[in-house]
């Protein structure tokens, strides 16, 4: 099974956001690069909230170009066989934390945002990650920073996607 095949397969079993789920499937059937960086037309990217449920906090990062706190995410690559694989490898990447773990049951939430052209749009598929009990955080070369912020402090400092990403992990907690 190919990444845009698991893709087509994630977004179908994802139940929530019917019109934004039809779009992301729409774009899939219409590109079949659709999942590519290349894609001018718009590309799907996956991320995850490195989440510490213990503690009560998530760790965000600050992304070096847009110079805003965010979730760990980003481009699939060709080596991701699906978008949990895309998800789980970005978060690990920028977090710089060994064994972090999905949570179970699939997407959070799905979120569609302007980037500058030629690609216009990331069609990104957000999941949450459970952060391992002494989680000890490594900055990437991607962020300016990287830093954990109490549940009820994202607010202050991320923007609305953020803040309803944990929100939607919460519940799902």
């Amino acid at each position: 099974m190919s990444l845009q095949e698991n893709a087509v397969r994630v977004l179908k079993e994802y139940a929530d956001q019917p019109e934004l789920r039809g779009l992301y499937l729409d774009h899939l059937a219409a590109h079949a690069d659709g999942m590519w960086k290349p894609c001018q037309a718009g590309h799907v990217t996956a991320s995850a909230l490195v989440i510490d449920p213990e503690q009560g906090r998530v760790l965000l990062t600050l992304h070096r170009k847009l110079q805003m706190w965010l979730q760990m995410g980003g481009h699939c690559e060709p080596g991701d066989t699906t978008l949990e694989a895309a998800a789980l490898r970005e978060a690990t990447e920028e977090s710089g934390i060994a064994s972090l773990t999905l949570l179970p049951g699939g997407p959070v939430r799905l979120d569609r945002h302007p980037i500058p052209a030629p690609c216009n749009w990331h069609l990104d598929v957000q999941y949450a990650a459970i952060a391992p009990r002494g989680a000890a955080a490594t900055i990437s070369e991607e962020s300016l920073d990287l830093r954990w912020f109490a549940y009820d402090e994202v607010a202050g400092v991320a923007d609305t996607s953020v803040v309803r990403l944990l929100e939607r992990t919460l519940a799902r907690l």
